[in-house]
C-alpha cells in the first residue's frame, strides 16, 4: 500500500484553504492538465460529509471515471475523501489544514493500493506513483495561487 505524502505552506487562512480544497469548481480548475470534471453526485460548489462526486479525467492517455466520498469532515482541520468506485483497488485521501503564523499548511496524505496485484505494484514503481505525486503537487500549487490571490473569491461565498 502506497503512500503519499505532500506539504504546501500557503499565505492564506486556513478557512479559505481548507474551502477552496473541497470546491468541484477549484477542483476542476486544479486538474486542468488531466481534463477533470464532475459528471455526477455533487458537481458543483463545496463538497460535505457524505457527499460523492463522480470525477471524469484523462490519464496516461485513457479517459478515467472515478467516485468518492467525503467520509471525515471536521471544518477546518481535516477532511477525508476515499474511493467507492474506480480504478483503484482503494484509496483515502486524508487533507490536514494546520494554521501556521500568519498562514496555513496543508498535508495531502493520499493512501492508495493500485489493482491488478503484482502488475499493479511494478505500475507504482515505473510510473503511477511518480504520477500522482505531481498531480497532488500541481492541484495544490493551483489552490496556493488562487488562496493567496483575489482568485479565490470565484470560488467561495464572500460572506
Amino acid at each position: 500500500m502506497p503512500t503519499i505524502e505532500l506539504e504546501t505552506r500557503i499565505a492564506a487562512p486556513v478557512e479559505r484553504v481548507f474551502d477552496l480544497c473541497r470546491s468541484i469548481e477549484a477542483h476542476t480548475e486544479s486538474t486542468s492538465r488531466s481534463d477533470e470534471r464532475a459528471i455526477g453526485g455533487r458537481t458543483s460548489g463545496l463538497i460535505g460529509l457524505g457527499e460523492h462526486v463522480t470525477w471524469s479525467a484523462r490519464h496516461f492517455g485513457i479517459r478515467w471515471r472515478l467516485t468518492s466520498r467525503i467520509v471525515a469532515f471536521d471544518r477546518p482541520r481535516h477532511f477525508r475523501d476515499s474511493m467507492v468506485e474506480g480504478v483503484f483497488a482503494r484509496f483515502d485521501h486524508d487533507h490536514w489544514f494546520h494554521p501556521d503564523g500568519d498562514g496555513t499548511r496543508a498535508v495531502d496524505r493520499f493512501d492508495y493500493t493500485s489493482p491488478l496485484g503484482v502488475l499493479g505494484r511494478i505500475a507504482d514503481a515505473l510510473v503511477v506513483r511518480r504520477h500522482l505525486e505531481r498531480f497532488l503537487d500541481e492541484r495544490m500549487q493551483t489552490i496556493r495561487r488562487l488562496a493567496e490571490s483575489d482568485g479565490w473569491r470565484r470560488f467561495l461565498p464572500t460572506a
